[in-house]
């Protein structure tokens, strides 16, 4: 049996303004700091180790990490890649859930935030240097679109090397959605029901073809 731990960030400072964040690089809360020392302690705590971790390259999950593999005394190679960014929200981002539900309709918002393939209007433009050469670099997307460019990075990077190493991953709620979605080999309608809760690890035990046999959230109670 192998497993995978999976954490979405703690919670950041525009999730607790309702702002849509996506890939603008916005830090912790002083309560998504708190978050990730409970995350790393938790895990100390019940016996989970890591030799690898992934991560985006929004400082969130970056620091996320980094904040529970302090609590762990841990030292391990970190790997960083914008395929594990959060989807790009195009011109949502920046902006108030509540001002744009009120602009574009609460339905219209909605289906721009949770179904599969809705994309939400683009916008060109204002990346940082770190996504200046990345080809057909997105301008919004869809879940979608964020599962088919983590692929890759999964099938690449992550998957072989789950079998010799114990693996923590940090991202954000899409892009830990698009890696449940190939992970337990879902249906884009199945997907979009799931909710991310932030600062608490997922683990999943895997067989030997990586299958799933169980998974299940660590929390201060226990199994959630």
């Amino acid at each position: 049996m192998h497993k995978l731990v999976i954490i979405r960030h703690g919670e950041s400072i525009w999730n607790k303004e309702n702002i849509f964040t996506g890939w603008i690089d916005i830090p912790l809360s002083s309560l998504g700091i708190t978050q990730a020392k409970n995350a790393g302690k938790i895990l100390k705590e019940k016996g989970y180790t890591f030799d690898i971790a992934f991560t985006s390259v929004l400082k969130r999950a970056i620091h996320t990490l980094e904040i529970i593999l302090r609590e762990m005394d841990l030292n391990i190679p970190v790997n960083k890649s914008w395929r594990l960014n959060e989807r790009h929200y195009g011109l949502l981002q920046g902006k108030n859930k509540d001002e744009m539900r009120g602009l574009y309709g609460t339905d219209k918002v909605e289906k721009w935030r949770r179904s599969y393939s809705e994309r939400p209007p683009e916008k060109n433009g204002d990346f940082d240097l770190e996504y200046k050469e990345i080809e057909n670099a997105p301008s919004g997307e869809s879940l979608q679109e964020t599962e088919e460019r983590l692929l890759p990075y999964w099938e690449k990077e992550i998957k072989p090397k789950i079998k010799e190493n114990k693996i923590i991953i940090s991202a954000h709620g899409n892009s830990i959605r698009a890696l449940i979605k190939i992970i337990e080999n879902l249906s884009g309608e199945d997907i979009v029901k799931i909710e991310i809760p932030v600062g608490i690890p997922l683990v999943y035990e895997l067989d030997e073809e990586l299958k799933v046999i169980k998974k299940y959230y660590l929390s201060d109670n226990g199994l959630d």
